[in-house]
């Protein structure tokens, strides 16, 4: 049922058996979840229980085709296809849950959480209109090599199978305490444009609103751009707020008309629709392994990545190889494999950058991109799991 439960409630009730289980089975007693600490559990738990502390809000707003705007995880149908997404997200046979991708990465100071966000369409100049207008451009791009007359074949432009964007969030550290840590970065994608904000005082750079610990993010309808949610620019549109609850809501569970907002300025949304976390590392990346396949169409080498790790109290310099991994998600409608997984995110002003450093090196990376000082560290405390 489609109610407004606090997320903390919901994370708490994961380790003292009140409501959904936690990733991996963890000896944590009540106490030390209230007070946010963390040093006895699992890699794995331990990722699942910062992603969720810090887990944005998301306002999704809804084109004419609302289903096509709703969050939900790429084997919504049950299976890792990536060419029968298109067709199957009208059957409602296939509830779409929501659920959100994440990783976390870990330094001495800082937080890097990743989260990814799946639409099995992006729709961008409506359902029929953008498929073929879609295939008109790949075909001419295909027929005359790479140039193309319109000037549209990229991202932006196309409506496409599948749908994967996100944003990086960075959160401060106080000791071990989660309650005390606190949002100070946050990058988004939209189409193939990363969009930088800070938590506090702007220097520059846009702002990002915060509800306690969770950042406030707007998803366009139709292609699903990620940026930083603003009251003021909504007017006129109808959304979908998600929030993290530990459980997976679909939102068509209940009546829509009542899980629908239509003025969060002047009237916050009454109901929410819960969202489940689910790591990338076991999903996503797992399936990138032997690509292509069934789920990725093409693979792209990435690595090695020179890192700083601290072992055993020192910091270290030391080589990662990420290695092949599938890049972009078989897609048959409208632009072909268009879709892509974190580590193959860009911003198209910065492809002199390194493939996949946002994804693989985000201390780096947010060091570069908000111009942050040498005292900003870029020591990682343990091996990412995606190192070979």
């Amino acid at each position: 049922m489609l109610i407004p439960i606090s997320p903390v409630i919901s994370i708490l009730a994961c380790f003292i058996g009140l409501g959904a289980a936690a990733p991996t089975a963890v000896d944590v007693g009540a106490p030390a979840a209230l007070r946010g600490e963390i040093q006895a559990q699992k890699p794995l738990a331990e990722d699942w229980l910062v992603a969720s502390t810090f887990a944005p809000h998301f306002y999704q707003a809804l084109g004419d085709k609302p289903r096509n705007d709703f969050i939900t995880n790429f084997d919504f149908d049950g299976d890792w296809r990536g060419d029968n997404n298109w067709a199957n997200a009208d059957d409602k046979r296939y509830p779409l849950k929501a659920y959100i991708y994440y990783s976390v990465t870990e330094t001495v100071s800082h937080f890097f959480i990743h989260y990814a966000v799946f639409h099995p369409r992006d729709y961008k100049g409506g359902e029929l209109k953008g498929t073929i207008l879609s295939d008109l451009i790949r075909l001419g791009v295909e027929r005359g090599g790479k140039y193309d007359p319109t000037g549209l074949a990229e991202e932006t432009a196309l409506a496409h199978e599948n749908d994967l964007e996100g944003c990086l969030v960075v959160v401060l550290k106080n000791g071990r305490d989660l309650t005390q840590a606190r949002v100070v970065y946050v990058e988004t994608l939209q189409h193939n444009t990363f969009s930088r904000y800070v938590a506090g005082e702007p220097h520059g750079f846009d702002r990002v609103k915060l509800d306690g610990q969770h950042s406030l993010l707007y998803i366009e309808p139709k292609g699903h751009g990620i940026k930083a949610f603003n009251f003021d620019r909504v007017e006129d549109k109808e959304f979908i707020l998600y929030k993290f609850t530990g459980t997976a809501e679909d939102p068509e569970a209940q009546d829509l008309e009542t899980v629908v907002c239509k003025e969060p300025l002047s009237k916050p949304c009454p109901i929410f629709v819960g969202y489940e976390l689910v790591a990338i590392s076991t999903t996503l990346w797992a399936k990138a392994q032997d690509a292509p396949n069934s789920t990725y169409a093409t693979s792209c080498d990435y690595g090695p990545f020179q890192m700083v790790l601290n072992q055993s109290g020192k910091a270290a310099g030391k080589k990662f190889n990420a290695g092949k991994a599938g890049c972009a998600f078989v897609g048959r409608v409208g632009g072909q494999n268009m879709a892509r997984p974190p580590w193959a995110w860009f911003d198209r002003r910065e492809r002199e950058r390194l493939p996949g450093r946002w994804f693989f090196d985000p201390a780096g990376t947010i060091k570069q991109n908000f111009r942050l000082g040498e005292r900003f560290s870029t020591t990682y405390l343990r091996n990412p799991f995606w190192a070979n």
